[in-house]
């Protein structure tokens, strides 16, 4: 099969097409054709040595894909071979078949093409994770999403706000703020112009927010503790602004705040399918129902996956950038 492999570690030009064999199928997985695949951070960050393969993964990049079931003991799953489903994976996305978890895969929403399934189960599954089992938004509670423009950031939006949840987001571009409220935001706050804890805490009354999804963390540690309403939640899904920050653990205390954060790629198969179970009975719905709807920027053929993670790496991008085979 062809496939994207990492010849070494570096910038995008070291994604270099191959030719592999199919993967070997562990117990409980299936073989898919695969006819998507999402491109996303941590593969960037795998490219470039940051993001180290778990052990048993395949070492070829992509967490996500779309296609067409060919192999795998499908008993007691209600799919069949030649079903089209959605899958998250450790890797091996970048490719023309991918290996998955039986119980990491969903069947292509009512309405939506492969191309479009192939965007969902990174983001979505982060979302519900971070969002709502971690977060615990609950009902009534009120979300800002760091990052609003991303395909982490999009999936957020739409999901919280088709759940009854006020939302607010921060971004770097007045198109990208106009994106967000679009998508459902409340209110998009352009971060290099306006300070977001002034913003949501006026449009709060001063109260704060209950649950902040970030993937910026560094300086951003100390604002969003002040932009948190009492007994509310940060989430941290990743460090693009540096590792460490200052935190006031007075305020942590008095406040009863919660500061927490995950990653998803080394969890085990059980942690990920009660996810997909979730997913499933809660979110599907909303995407077969037109509530929602993945987001994608743009769409590169297999060969240039390079040429994917450059726009990855510019930030230019409002929402999901793909790979198609």
């Amino acid at each position: 099969m062809q496939a994207i492999e990492i010849k070494e570690y570096g910038g995008p030009e070291v994604l270099q097409l191959c030719q592999r064999p199919l993967p070997e199928l562990k117990q409980g997985e299936v073989l898919i054709k695969v006819h998507a695949a999402g491109v996303n951070r941590p593969d960037v960050f795998q490219r470039t040595g940051n993001y180290p393969v778990p052990p048993g993964a395949s070492d070829l990049p992509g967490l996500e894909v779309a296609g067409e079931i060919v192999d795998g003991d499908l008993a007691g799953s209600g799919l069949r071979k030649g079903d089209l489903v959605c899958a998250l994976v450790q890797g091996g996305g970048y490719a023309e078949y991918c290996a998955a978890p039986l119980a990491q895969c969903l069947p292509v929403p009512k309405g939506l093409s492969a191309l479009q399934a192939a965007a969902l189960p990174e983001n979505y599954f982060t979302v519900w994770s971070n969002v709502f089992d971690r977060g615990a938004l609950s009902e009534g509670e009120t979300l800002l999403v760091q990052g609003g423009s991303s395909g982490i950031g999009v999936t957020a939006i739409q999901i919280a706000r088709a759940l009854g949840h006020r939302v607010f987001a921060t971004a770097g571009s007045a198109d990208k703020c106009r994106a967000c409220e679009e998508l459902g935001a409340e209110r998009a706050i352009n971060y290099k112009t306006e300070d977001f804890e002034a913003v949501v805490k006026e449009l709060t009354g001063g109260r704060g927010v209950d649950v902040i999804l970030d993937m910026v963390g560094g300086d951003y540690l100390p604002r969003e503790i002040k932009t948190l309403a009492d007994d509310g939640r940060l989430v941290f899904i990743a460090q693009l602004g540096g590792s460490k920050g200052q935190l006031d653990m007075g305020q942590v205390m008095r406040r009863r705040l919660t500061i927490t954060g995950s990653t998803l790629r080394p969890r085990p198969v059980a942690f990920k399918a009660a996810i997909a179970a979730s997913l499933r009975e809660r979110v599907w719905p909303l995407l077969e129902a037109g509530k929602i709807r993945p987001v994608i920027h743009h769409t590169f053929p297999l060969a240039q996956a390079a040429q994917a993670h450059a726009m990855m790496e510019s930030s230019a991008h409002i929402g999901k950038i793909m790979l198609e085979l």
